[in-house]
């Protein structure tokens, strides 16, 4: 079994793929069989990758007090960029495409958009991201 990285040269996307051998990636590919999973582009090729070195134990030990450690730190750094975040709710994209075109004052913000809106955006040359960790909209805890 191989592993590769594969890159998507439509949308840039980065996926991994699972094949027999290096063959049958070739095989695959020759034959029209790859396609990009998250925009069906078949416009694929192998992505760079770190090579795997064979003859040492390089198996992380997962450690859970490590990973609560980390995740608790990323969740604090988010909360504290919130706070000096506007959130605009569902008008996510009608905001930042109005903060871009220079029709609102610039400022950060934070909402909620679909994956069309967000697909715009990013089309139109507007940067945006998604918050690395979910979080509870108020008045919707228990």
């Amino acid at each position: 079994m191989i592993v590769y990285d594969l890159a998507c040269r439509a949308g840039g996307h980065v996926f991994e793929g699972w094949f027999g051998s290096a063959a049958d990636y070739d095989d695959q590919r020759a034959r029209g069989l790859l396609s990009c999973p998250i925009c069906g582009s078949e416009a694929v090729d192998k992505a760079p990758m770190a090579p795997r070195l064979s003859g040492t134990d390089t198996t992380p030990t997962f450690r859970p007090e490590v990973a609560k450690a980390m995740l608790a730190d990323l969740a604090r750094a988010q909360a504290a960029v919130l706070k000096q975040s506007d959130d605009v709710g569902d008008r996510f994209a009608s905001v930042a495409r109005a903060i871009h075109d220079g029709d609102s004052p610039d400022r950060v913000i934070h909402g909620r958009a679909t994956p069309t809106e967000v697909k715009s955006l990013a089309e139109d040359g507007i940067p945006v991201m998604p918050l690395p960790l979910p979080i509870r909209r108020p008045g919707t805890d228990n």
